[in-house]
Parts: structure tokens; sequence; C-alpha cells
């Protein structure tokens, strides 16, 4: 009797210690699986424990094994846009997902100007918040969190796109998903990890930063902050590494300002961000940035101005983009500019014509193309600026031109067609020139569809820019 009793006991015992099916926060009843893909679905279980799964899409049931380490992956195949759909996930117990659409899922990250809300004081979006009920905009937002390691999951859930949430949400990737989701006519899913204040080097691998005696030499010059993470890696462990078996269609990134500081290694940093994302992903994915925006508080010289041109130099990787926001300041005093809805709409412009191959959008700002010298002046040519130049005052600000004294000193513009003649009658012989390099710059530049050029210089001295006369 005593040995049934203890058999009974154990037997409860052992089914009470059996792992449930156990799923990552990213997969969840609300998601948006990313379309016409094969996607991965997968969680924790007991080891050697059998899983099936059916998805409401498909006739197929898709089976697999718990591993030794109590882990499962199912690949499944999913159809163009559509849903909502219902996931079925069995082993020793059933877990349902409910209202999963197809569609495209973009992952926006950054610092404090991803993150800032259309709930931040003084943004001019609350006519947006309340319109902002949208079936097919889904939000997943990561809370601010670090880790010295990689982790497997994130406290996140999907959330449908309400007023209530989309105002604590980030508003620049709002407006990009708004965007994208009313030309394509698709589910939009929106995954949010940035955190205020944080350099580049804290969203990157470790591997990549200590492999790299120039990137860890930089990394170490930054400053310990009690509101942000500067240590390298302990943001991408914690916030995006539990995400990176999640099939995404890109990435949108808005950061910069933290890295002012050590512009002249935010090139390699960047583009060994990137690429360590994507290597992660396995996937070459386009990833699309915001140029730090002019301001004051960095002081009268060209600190920022160095980073945006490396910002600009990070274009040499295949599938990037950078949208320029020169024009979007308002007040040049502050930081954070409120004009978040025009960023994502010209985030989402560019993915509108570079991802989904949409024709007719103005989306490239022009970019310095080159120089050439005439007598006392110098013309500068401009790509993606085939329709012409135009100057939204009397006269063009912002230039600047300079003979081999390497003296800078503003100058005169005009525009003639697609290209812009500068000079100074006090520099008979201009070998140089410089646009909004400077850090509260806000020029006046444009092409006619109505994008600010790109501050530019051409050349390569490292100095600031000290005007001394007319």
């Amino acid at each position: 009797m005593r040995k049934t009793i203890f058999l009974f006991f154990t037997s409860l015992f052992s089914l009470a210690v059996s792992a449930n099916i156990r799923l990552p926060a990213v997969i969840g009843s609300h998601m948006v699986l990313q379309q016409n893909d094969k996607v991965t679905i997968w969680g924790w279980s007991d080891a050697d424990e059998k899983i099936k799964l059916k998805a409401g899409w498909d006739t197929t049931t898709y089976t697999t094994v718990g591993s030794s380490a109590a882990k499962w992956s199912i690949q499944i195949k999913t159809p163009a846009a559509g849903g909502p759909y219902q996931i079925t996930i069995e082993g020793r117990d059933k877990v349902v997902l409910e209202d999963v659409l197809i569609g495209e899922v973009w992952v926006c990250s950054g610092q404090s100007n991803m993150e800032m809300s259309a709930s931040w004081g003084g943004m001019p979006y609350q006519d947006e918040v309340q319109n902002a009920t949208d079936n097919n905009i889904r939000f997943f937002h990561i809370p601010r969190t670090t880790a010295e390691f990689p982790q497997d999951d994130v406290k996140a859930k999907w959330a449908v796109c309400n007023p209530d949430d989309m105002k604590r949400f980030s508003a620049a990737a709002y407006f990009f998903g708004k965007t994208l989701r009313q030309n394509l006519n698709v589910p939009i899913g929106l995954i949010n990890a940035s955190w205020g204040g944080t350099p580049a080097e804290t969203w990157t691998p470790i591997e990549f930063i200590n492999n790299d005696p120039i990137l860890k030499e930089a990394a170490a010059k930054l400053k310990p902050s009690q509101g942000w993470s500067v240590i390298p890696a302990f943001t991408y462990n914690a916030m995006l590494h539990p995400l990176i078996k999640y099939d995404i269609a890109g990435a949108i990134w808005y950061q910069g300002e933290a890295n002012v500081g050590t512009a002249s290694t935010y090139q390699k940093l960047l583009t060994t961000m990137i690429t360590a994302w994507r290597k992660a992903w396995q996937k070459d994915f386009p990833f699309y940035y915001v140029q730090i925006a002019p301001w004051a508080g960095y002081g009268d010289n060209s600190s920022s101005a160095f980073l945006r041109e490396a910002q600009t130099k990070t274009l040499a990787i295949p599938k990037t983009g950078m949208v320029v926001i020169t024009d979007l300041v308002g007040d040049i005093n502050e930081l954070h500019p409120k004009m978040k809805k025009e960023v994502g709409i010209r985030l989402a412009n560019y993915a509108l014509s570079e991802t989904y191959g949409k024709n007719n959008i103005a989306y490239k700002s022009p970019f310095f193309k080159n120089m050439r010298i005439e007598k006392d002046k110098i013309r500068i040519y401009f790509d993606n600026a085939d329709k012409g130049l135009i100057s939204k005052g009397k006269t063009l600000s912002e230039f600047f031109i300079a003979g081999d004294d390497q003296n800078f000193i503003s100058a005169n513009a005009k525009i003639e067609g697609n290209t812009v003649v500068v000079w100074n009658d006090n520099v008979k012989k201009p070998v140089a020139v410089r646009f909004a390099f400077r850090n509260g710059a806000e020029p006046n530049l444009f092409s006619k569809e109505g994008l600010p050029v790109n501050p530019f210089r051409t050349d390569d001295w490292p100095i600031d820019i000290i005007v001394t006369k007319k």
C-alpha cells in the first residue's frame, strides 16, 4: 500500500516538474510574421518532447523534438500578407497563438530621438494619438535593460496599435510604420529597441569591439553615465540578441549624438555594427538611418559635422540609406527635435523606394559629387539633383570657402541649374568649399522636390570652420 502511494505521488511530482512548452516573448498572439518567407518558431520544452505545430494558413503539420538542451525550433513557410491566423503548438500541453498577421516586420533602434514617443512633453501629435487605432499595425516595445552576456528572451509582448500604446511607442517608428502600411496595404510589425543616450558601442556584439583595436580604444573613451549604458554590447545582449531568430524585413536607426566625441571612428563603428547585426540575423537586410540634426549645444565648432560626415561615408555599405534632417529642427537649442512624423515619413519613403520598389517618390537628398575650380570661383556638382536646386530664402546660406591657407570664410553662392557656384572676393585662388559643416548649421539649399542638401566638405583637412571675414 505504501509503495502504491509512493509511486502515485512520485508520478504526480513528475508531471508537476515536467516542463510546459514555453515560447519567447516575441512569439506570441498579435505578432506579425514576415511574409513570403521561411520564419522560425522556437521555444523550450522537455528534452525529447515531441512538438507539433499547425498554422492557420497551411495544411501542413510541422514536427520536431526537444533537444538535450530542452530547446526546439521549427521553420515554417509564410504566405503573402494577410490574416488574422491562429498557430497551434502541441507537446505535453498546448499553446494557441491568436490574431497572428503576416506582413512586414522592422526593427527600430537607436537612442533618445528614436525612443521619443508622442507623450513626450510638447510633442504636436494629439490628433494622431486619438486616431491611432489600426489593427494592421502591431507594436513590440522592449523595455530598457542590459546584460553582460547574450540573452535568449525579453520581457515584452505584442500589442495592436491603439491610442494608449501608440502614445508610448517610438513616434518616428510609428510614422514610419504608418506610412508603409498606407502605401503597401499590408500589416506592419514594429519592434522598438531603443534607449536615450546610448552610444553605438553598446548595440554592437562584444567580439566585434574587442577584436578591433581602434574600436576598443574608442569605446574606452566613453564616459560612464547614470542614465544609460555605455558598456559595449550590453544593450545588444539584452534587447536585440533575443530577437535574432525572428525574421525581419529590415532595420531603421536614429543614433549618433552620443558618439560625437568619437566621430573619427564612427564610420568604422557603424559599419561594424550593421555587419554584426546582419551576421546575427543571417540576412543582408536593408538598414536605413537618420543623420543627426544640428544642435547648438555641441558648441561653436564642427564636432557634430564630422559625425554627420561619418554617417554619410557609411553609405558605402550595400543596402543602406540615410535621411538628412537639417530642416526638421525647429529649435536649434533643442537636442530632441519634435518633428518625428516627418522623420518617419522620410525613412518610410526610403524603404518604399529601395526595398519595395515604389516609383515616383522623392527620397534621396542631393549629395556632393565633385567640384571644379573656375578661376576665382568653385562650381559644386551634386548627385540626386537632376531636377535642379532651390533656395528657401533670398540668398544661400552656410557656404564657406578657403584657399591654400586652409582658412575658411563665409562665401557667396548662386544656384545654376543643378550646380552651385561659390566664391568670396577676398579669396582669389580658392581650393576648397564646405557646406553646413558646423554644429548649428540650418542651411537653406534643397532639391526641387524639397529635400535638404546633405552637409559636405570638399577637403580632408582636420580643422574646424573659423569664419574670419565675409
